[in-house]
């Protein structure tokens, strides 16, 4: 039908049954108060009162009945190193208990962690030596593992005049850098313009932006890495004839302006990338900006963040230079965050200056004299115990190789939060999408088998939450929720060897380069992982090409009866065609697309062909088909379509979903 005729009662009535079907999917959550609030259920014009629904608990970790004697004990306020690390006389660090377990225990080694928050100083680093350990809550309790550093702080007034309610404290010597701040359990936003109404934690959708295409943009410095060396891949049999005239073969760049990537490669510096608005990549050098607030004293210290026309992607930049007389900002680290380039910026904010701390909830860390500043958003002073500055970038840290692989580790009933920015990281170039990606994730698993994450949250994490990198087999994230992420929820990302050296595989000359880029029968990407059973909401709060699930280099992956809604891109992103095998079913997916351009609820490239294994058994360049079925899908920001089969995406099978 046209929109005309479509009764003004079916989007109301779509909503109501979008609440439905999502409790029923996870009765775990009980009346679903986050989904009732997305789908604006309590509004005069659509109102349905909230479910009444009791929360259905998972069932509890099947321990062994000689638990108490068999386990590691770890308490975060309570223990003691030098302790057994038994109930009564538990240990205080995970490392400690995590490497004593394997060493102790017989055939289930077990870890754990009693009620509270385990703050880590560096990652929890597991290898096949910890093969089969389970780490989880005590029975009835809930641990939660911290990224973040407690501060001591001792505050002062130092503007509460005008209505301000500015605090500071000297807290010299404990941190060296804070580009996030977490106040009783919330994030804080630091100090920026334009300002954020309802904080970082709220999207502005198009709005807290200032407007691009006013500025002034240095562009590009062509020659600052040298010439690109472009590779494609001649081979007749590699050669794809599936998509008539375009993106038949595999073609590469290596250096010239993706120098910025780690490593140093893209399908987006190949002599002749082809794609809808395709050309070579590159950022713009600098903007000429003239703040309200400034100039600034220290306008070196800032960050910007850039979305690229169209709000495709967004960057961030450090300054290298600024000239106060010429308002005059050049840019130095970043440009790396997305893959697609251009020579000016979009929409863009500022942030990390002084001259900025002038709204509730914000702050700013003067790094020359030490001291936080605080816009407390309450009345009176700051509270002292819970100001936390999220650090350790990955929490967790699962490593092995497919030779020697970590089996069976399994993560239940944690709490993960506060893990450190990584927006800045290194970034590499997955494959032929839009994307640029960084390795980095609160729990990071390279090299495993049947890696198990059940009944966990992630919850405030400044980057991803759960990366699922290079050779893994089975892995199943099910039954967990994810909230207020930096980045995504869930990426799995394989590898090809297109350079020598790859920074994910440390120490390892890579053979047959760049020739070996189109070969995914190696064997080093993730096949078979599982999400089940999740949600997802509040992503993508700083890189905005985040998605509840990304997949690139990697096969056969299900992704079955999850609920994803409030992220600025797309919900589902599948970034090549490696393999395929995948299928997609009974998710319900709303409210995609929020801050961005293009796309809807799943959105998918296939511009680069690799051969896989994955069809028949046998090395072909032809992937498996996917299926996408049974999905409720509402495409409610866009709007564009809620299945996006983009540029050279090709063997969908997608059949009785629900679109709207």
């Amino acid at each position: 039908k046209e929109l005309a005729d479509v009764p003004a009662s079916f989007d109301c009535e779509m909503r109501k049954l979008a609440y439905a079907y999502g409790r029923k999917l996870l009765p775990r959550l009980g009346a679903f108060e986050s989904l009732y609030y997305a789908l604006d259920l309590n509004s005069d014009s659509c109102h349905q009162e909230q479910a009444k629904d009791e929360p259905v608990h998972q069932p509890a970790t099947a321990l062994p009945h000689n638990w108490r004697s068999a386990a590691v004990f770890v308490d975060g306020a309570k223990g003691d190193d030098s302790n057994v690390g038994s109930e009564s006389q538990p240990l205080r660090s995970l490392q400690v208990a995590c490497d004593r377990a394997v060493s102790s225990a017989g055939s289930t080694p077990m870890v754990l962690l009693r009620g509270g928050t385990h703050f880590l100083t560096e990652s929890l680093r597991l290898g096949p030596q910890h093969s089969k350990l389970l780490i989880t809550s005590y029975p009835k309790e809930n641990a939660e593992v911290s990224g973040g550093q407690k501060l001591q702080v001792t505050w002062k007034p130092y503007n509460l005049t005008g209505g301000a309610n500015i605090w500071v404290s000297d807290v010299r010597g404990q941190v060296k850098e804070m580009e996030a701040l977490q106040v009783d359990g919330v994030r804080a936003t630091r100090a920026r313009y334009p300002n954020m109404p309802q904080g970082i934690e709220v999207s502005c959708g198009y709005g807290c932006m200032i407007d691009g295409s006013k500025e002034t943009w240095i562009g590009p410095d062509f020659q600052k890495f040298g010439n690109v060396t472009y590779y494609t891949d001649n081979t007749t049999k590699h050669y794809r004839n599936t998509t008539k005239d375009w993106f038949n073969e595999y073609m590469i760049g290596v250096g010239g302006l993706c120098s910025v990537y780690d490593p140093p490669v893209s399908y987006w510096c190949s002599e002749h990338p082809s794609g809808g608005g395709a050309f070579a990549f590159r950022t713009p050098s600098g903007v000429i900006y003239k703040s309200p607030n400034g100039p600034y004293e220290h306008g070196e210290d800032a960050r910007f963040f850039v979305w690229r026309p169209a709000r495709w992607a967004n960057w961030m930049f450090d300054v290298a230079k600024y000239d106060k007389e010429r308002n005059n900002f050049t840019f130095g680290r970043g440009g790396n965050q997305g893959a697609r380039g251009e020579n000016k910026g979009g929409d863009f904010f500022i942030e990390n200056l002084m001259e900025e701390l002038d709204y509730p909830g914000e702050f700013f860390f003067d790094k020359r004299t030490e001291k936080l500043y605080l816009f407390h958003n309450g009345t009176g002073a700051p509270p002292r115990d819970s100001i936390v500055v999220p650090q350790v970038k990955v929490l967790v840290n699962i490593t092995g190789t497919q030779w020697r692989p970590v089996t069976g580790i399994q993560l239940k009933g944690l709490r993960f939060t506060a893990s450190g920015p990584t927006y800045m990281m290194p970034h590499g170039v997955p494959s032929a999408g839009d994307w640029a990606l960084d390795r980095y994730s609160a729990v990071f698993m390279q090299g495993t088998q049947h890696t198990l994450i059940d009944n966990c949250t992630f919850e405030r994490l400044e980057g991803n939450a759960v990366m699922v990198s290079g050779y893994n087999r089975w892995a199943t994230i099910q039954h967990s929720d994810f909230a207020f992420l930096g980045g995504n929820a869930v990426a799995v990302w394989g590898y090809t060897n297109e350079t020598s050296r790859d920074p994910g595989r440390p120490g390892i000359v890579l053979a047959n380069v760049p020739r070996a880029g189109v070969d995914g029968t190696d064997g080093e990407h993730p096949v078979r992982t599982t999400v089940q059973n999740c949600s997802a909401r509040e992503i993508g709060l700083f890189e905005k090409q985040s998605s509840f699930f990304f997949q690139a280099k990697a096969s056969e992956s299900r992704i079955l009866s999850n609920i994803f809604f409030n992220g600025p891109r797309a919900g589902i992103n599948l970034n090549d065609g490696f393999g395929g095998g995948d299928e997609i079913a009974w998710n319900l997916i709303f409210s995609s697309c929020r801050e961005s351009g293009d796309h809807g609820p799943f959105n998918s490239w296939d511009r680069q062909p690799f051969l896989t294994r994955v069809r028949t058994g046998e090395p072909s360049m032809i992937m498996q088909w996917r299926w996408i079925h049974h999905n409720f899908m509402v495409d409610n920001f866009s709007p564009q379509e809620a299945i996006d089969n983009d540029d050279g995406s090709c063997y969908y099978k997608t059949h009785d979903n629900f679109f709207c």
